[in-house]
């Protein structure tokens, strides 16, 4: 038998705010980038009506094994429910045994968020203050909280798939303290960012290279499966750099570099990974008017530096339960 700690979303939220997952982002990938980390393959399952289930093992240095397996279910967005859901287990790293289930939906909400907030702090230019963020839904709004982490935001352009049932600009301008504005269309929330978000579950591209401006670094965080693709080949085409959370499983699973390879406008050669940029190895941009595109599919070890600073810190607070297995 072993006693394993129980953590709800509750418990998660308590005691893993921003700050937190932005470091645990950084370390992620700074030991990815030194070759530290172990990232098994990432595994998918498609599912009805363009639903995803998932499966991620990796390990840190000095961490158990820690596994994250979950759904991605566009529908539940028309059901009021999360369209992501999802357990993490994590090991202890001598023996082996169970030491924490965590409810997933609420860490993989903030590191996502964080992991792209370290990204744009390594891509994007120093004085970055206009943002789009596409997709109002729940990453799409963290996403306005973490970048705001980064970079002097000054301006919060959002576009809504469904504008006429879109109120949540108000209430976040309230939150994060800056304008937060519903933008008319995806191209009128666009044109002159300095850094654009998109945060749907989107299979069509609906963000179009010729919309953007020097400079402007693009990040992608619903790309997560090949037959996922936010933005057009001519993003990628433009971008001077094409950078990704890991090489391998990008090359397979994220849609825009899956298309713009097929398509012939982007060798696997040019995709480069985001941990080396992050460990100090590789530069971010080279000139303040490049073009940067980032793909994010999402990589184990975010959930594994997200889980070992959740544990440390729930059983420093006395945060959840236990049980005995």
């Amino acid at each position: 038998m072993a006693d394993v700690l129980l953590l709800s979303a509750d418990d998660v939220r308590a005691v893993f705010d921003l700050p937190a997952a932005i470091a645990s982002q950084r370390a992620a990938f700074g030991a990815l980038g030194r070759r530290e980390a172990r990232l098994a393959p990432r595994l998918l399952l498609d599912g009805p009506d363009g639903g995803v289930a998932f499966c991620y093992v990796s390990r840190l240095p000095g961490t158990g094994a820690v596994s994250k397996f979950g759904s991605v279910t566009p529908g539940n967005a028309a059901r009021g429910l999360p369209t992501v859901a999802a357990l993490v287990t994590v090991q202890d790293p001598v023996d082996g045994r169970p030491v924490a289930i965590i409810e997933g939906e609420a860490v993989t909400t903030l590191r996502t968020s964080a992991a792209s907030a370290v990204a744009a702090d390594h891509l994007a230019v120093p004085d970055a203050a206009r943002l789009a963020v596409i997709g109002c839904g729940v990453q799409g709004r963290a996403h306005v909280r973490a970048m705001a982490e980064v970079r002097p935001i000054g301006r919060v352009a959002m576009a809504c798939r469904h504008p006429e049932t879109c109120d949540v600009a108000a209430g976040l301008s309230a939150e994060v303290g800056m304008p937060v504005e519903t933008a008319a269309s995806v191209r009128a929330a666009v044109e002159g960012a300095q850094i654009v978000v998109t945060a749907t579950t989107s299979a069509e591209p609906i963000v179009r290279g010729e919309w953007l401006d020097p400079g402007c670094t693009v990040l992608s965080v619903g790309s997560f499966a090949p037959d996922r693709a936010e933005v057009d080949d001519d993003v990628l085409t433009r971008a001077a750099s094409v950078v990704v959370d890991d090489v391998p499983t990008a090359l397979d699973h994220a849609g825009p570099v899956v298309a713009a390879i097929r398509s012939g406008h982007l060798s696997p050669e040019q995709v480069r990974p985001l941990g080396p940029i992050v460990a100090g190895l590789a530069a971010g941009r080279e000139s303040a008017g490049d073009v940067v595109f980032y793909n994010s599919v999402g990589v184990g070890v975010q959930d594994t530096a997200a889980a070992s600073v959740i544990v440390e810190r729930a059983r420093a607070s006395g945060a959840g339960r236990i049980a005995e297995l």
